[in-house]
């Protein structure tokens, strides 16, 4: 400290997420912070003015807008017009999803090989070898490609697919993990079949325990649509004599669209939502405004579950739902964004039940992170 100013090294000891000299200079040129004072000896001297504003430039950096998005933002009355602004994150939103389909297609490709079971395993090294060799860029290379794939998709008619054992290579690492939770996971992965869903699920540190804790009791089990609690294990919710009942019971209820226009025009199921016994587990497929009122009755004192299971689909209220949940102090499991759904949701307590049948002196959640 020198005076009332901070050296650039202090600064961004002040700001901290991994920020460097090197990266504040580079913000200078950009035009993103402002030129800083200097001192007799030429030394760079920074405010608690920079500091915020450094903060703020880190914190948009982990939203993952652009610099020149974040310039933007941060101009003030400089800023284009609204409308002008959206248009120009719409088009970066279109180039990212363009982007995460150019990697989803080397991600199929990379599964196409890897994900191998043993008995397929015969004609993987020959594979790797002719990939190693193909001419991708003649029209020769590339029926030589389609070749290849045929070759590897009639292997799969041989005989039904070992699903745990590819599995293995693709999954990220989870030496980590409980036992417990690398099952959970493992069984959202193949109730959807994307492995990058992983990375995305969140839950709090004593949500397995509080789900195994409430299982044991016989516990109400609540979905929030028929859909949900119809791809429920019903036949170990019964050995555990855990009963099960629908939140919006109307049959009719197809989609997150349908539940959520439910949801807000009938309050006789917020009100069932209300009355929902201290103790039990909510499961949200579908409605995101089921979430949000549950967690407003949570902080009202009105709702005491044993844990929620929230992954409703939606792309505004189903993010901000989820991230309140993991704020409101009760046991949960969640998935970040957008992605969720009701069979994963139905997933997850299928995947506790299980364990819980199969292991019920397993405590090695309670030493994992």
């Amino acid at each position: 400290m020198m005076g009332r100013y901070l050296t650039i090294k202090e600064l961004t000891q002040a700001v901290g997420g991994e920020v460097t000299p090197r990266m504040v200079r580079h913000y200078h040129n950009l035009g993103l912070l402002p030129q800083p004072q200097r001192s007799a000896n030429n030394y760079r001297l920074y405010t608690e003015q920079d500091v915020q504003q450094l903060s703020r430039i880190v914190a948009l950096k982990k939203q993952g807008f652009q610099l020149a998005h974040i310039q933007q933002l941060l101009q003030g009355d400089e800023l284009p017009g609204e409308q002008v602004m959206l248009a120009q994150l719409q088009q970066h939103y279109r180039t990212v999803i363009q982007q995460l389909s150019r990697l989803r297609q080397t991600a199929m490709a990379l599964e196409g090989v890897l994900g191998r079971d043993r008995k397929c395993q015969s004609v993987q090294a020959d594979a790797i070898a002719q990939l190693r060799w193909l001419e991708a860029e003649t029209q020769s290379g590339l029926v030589s490609l389609e070749h290849l794939w045929q070759r590897l998709d009639a292997e799969t008619a041989t005989h039904p697919e070992a699903f745990e054992e590819s599995l293995q290579r693709l999954l990220p690492d989870l030496s980590g993990r409980s036992e417990i939770e690398v099952h959970l996971l493992t069984k959202l992965v193949l109730a959807c079949g994307d492995v990058s869903l992983v990375p995305f699920v969140r839950r709090s540190g004593d949500a397995i325990a509080a789900a195994r804790e409430a299982l044991k009791a016989e516990c109400q089990i609540v979905g929030d649509v028929p859909a949900v609690t119809a791809a429920l294990d019903h036949t170990r919710l019964a050995h555990l004599s855990c009963p099960v009942s629908t939140l919006i019971a109307d049959p009719h209820i197809t989609d997150a669209h349908d539940a959520e226009q439910a949801f807000w025009q009938d309050h006789l199921w917020q009100h069932h939502l209300q009355q929902m016994p201290t103790g039990s587990i909510l499961l949200v497929g579908y409605a995101p405004s089921v979430l949000t009122t549950a967690c407003d009755l949570i902080e009202q004192g009105k709702l005491q579950p044993a844990l929620i299971i929230g992954m409703p689909i939606g792309f505004s209220h189903a993010p901000a739902a989820k991230r309140r949940l993991l704020q409101a102090g009760v046991p949960c499991f969640t998935l970040e964004g957008t992605l969720g759904g009701g069979l994963l949701a139905a997933a997850t307590l299928n995947a506790l039940v299980e364990s819980l049948l199969d292991k019920p002196d397993c405590h090695c959640y309670l030493s994992a992170p």
